[in-house]
């Protein structure tokens, strides 16, 4: 075939009709109206940048408080304050939203700036203090993080329900969510060689600093969007108060049911879920290099099961791909009872990764599919409130149980609950017939 020349200018519009689809997640968004594509473009840079940002402190901030000194009760006192006081912020967040608005401005002021400057004090702390006051300070700091981002989270839902049109949401979160873990995979094991190869605390103060920077690049981002108003919410035709939430809570009974089996099944989750990197440091002996890898692993298998999970999530509805994946999700603390040596926990990640992404998309369009949108900030803090109790006592369960019997045990117990928490689900949670008339308010 004979070359074909472009110019510059041809190849620099191709390109840029290329990132446009990109970033807004696919060629179906080139019939959409400009205002949605630019929403949808800097949404889509912002899960570039926060991935990243949240990999880094996930991953090592638990390993930086032990090098600080920190017990495993600490590190499960740590995960108990941390849903507690996601919980009393949930609700007024949610108030916030539905009594002013402006649901871009706090989400960028209390979750894109306060939460990531508690990241910024994590690395000056080794310069300041050392030993239990250090262990403490760093708890607080870990603990501050999570309030203001989840005060912010009711905001964050409201909007980003109303930035991706209904009918694509499942193909467009895979599309958001596959950047996000590409942003993981790189930055995750290059912060690992960091850290290994500096040593403490000179190498988490580096992983931090850079958590830092690029989570400023994702608060740009979201503040990059526009609340138009044709997106301002609604006014709630039902006051904001607790009897009014209560009442929310006892009438709509598929809501009911979504908070018990999701309480549950965060509590399964918190069992376990603070001491896996503890149990590969204080065990196996792993690096945080090692460690880095292995979260790469279910980053890396969790890519194409994004894009095939979202594509039916949106054909079969997003309940069904939530059901499948939760029944199966279960064996994945089972496999780490059987853990002798850190390789093996590669395949054990493989695995989650797959599943993990699926449930995860799954899970939030079907909580977007079930809420009433003049109602869903209060509905998202409702929701968060009981699964945050719900991740603070199995936090604590599992701290006591860990110290007394071992990790086989919260491994055994944490898989048990996961799997009667879907058997719940399957029997007792249903997707309302109304959601799919919903109309495309993006749109």
């Amino acid at each position: 075939m004979p070359y074909r020349y472009r110019s510059p200018r041809a190849i620099w519009v191709r390109l840029g009709r290329y990132i446009d689809q990109l970033t807004t997640g696919g060629s179906w968004a080139v019939s959409l109206p400009p205002k949605t594509k630019h929403n949808l473009h800097w949404f889509w840079m912002d899960g570039l940048f926060s991935s990243p940002s949240d990999n880094i402190v996930v991953t090592y901030l638990v390993l930086f408080i032990l090098a600080l000194g920190a017990t495993r009760t600490q590190i499960g006192l740590m995960s108990a304050l941390s849903s507690l006081s996601i919980t009393l912020v949930l609700l007024p967040g949610a108030r916030l939203v539905e009594r002013f608005g402006h649901r871009k401005w706090i989400t960028v002021i209390a979750g894109g700036g306060i939460a990531r400057l508690a990241i910024l004090f994590l690395v000056f702390l080794p310069m300041l203090l050392t030993g239990p006051v250090a262990v403490y300070i760093a708890i607080f700091l870990s603990v501050s993080r999570d309030a203001f981002s989840s005060f912010a989270l009711p905001a964050w839902t409201s909007l980003s329900a109303d930035i991706v049109p209904l009918s694509w949401r499942g193909r467009y979160f895979a599309s958001r969510n596959i950047i996000m873990g590409m942003g993981g995979i790189v930055i995750t094991p290059i912060i690992g060689m960091i850290i290994t190869s500096l040593g403490q605390p000179i190498g988490y103060q580096i992983a931090f600093g850079l958590a830092f920077a690029i989570g400023m690049a994702s608060t740009f981002s979201f503040s990059r969007i526009h609340e138009p108003p044709t997106m301002v919410l609604p006014k709630p035709t039902v006051q904001f108060s607790f009897s009014n939430l209560l009442k929310n809570l006892t009438t709509d009974t598929n809501f009911l049911a979504l908070c018990i089996t999701a309480a549950l099944w965060n509590f399964s989750l918190n069992i376990a879920g603070p001491f896996f990197n503890v149990y590969l440091v204080q065990n196996l002996q792993a690096t945080a290099t090692v460690i880095g890898f292995l979260s790469i692993t279910s980053s890396l298998s969790g890519l194409p099961a994004q894009r095939i999970l979202g594509a039916l999530a949106d054909r079969f509805g997003p309940r069904k791909v939530q059901l499948v994946t939760g029944l199966l999700i279960p064996i994945v603390p089972w496999a780490w009872m059987f853990v002798k040596e850190p390789w093996q926990v590669f395949p054990i990640n493989i695995m989650s990764g797959i599943l993990w992404a699926g449930y995860s998309l799954a899970s939030f369009n079907f909580f977007l599919s079930i809420t009433p949108e003049e109602q869903r900030a209060r509905y998202s803090a409702l929701y968060q409130v009981i699964v945050t109790i719900a991740l603070a006592v199995g936090a604590i369960l599992g701290s006591y149980l860990v110290t007394r019997w071992g990790y086989i045990i919260i491994f055994a117990c944490s898989g048990a609950g996961r799997l009667i928490s879907a058997i719940l689900f399957t029997r007792f949670v249903h997707q309302p017939s109304s959601s799919s008339n919903e109309a495309e308010a993006a749109i």
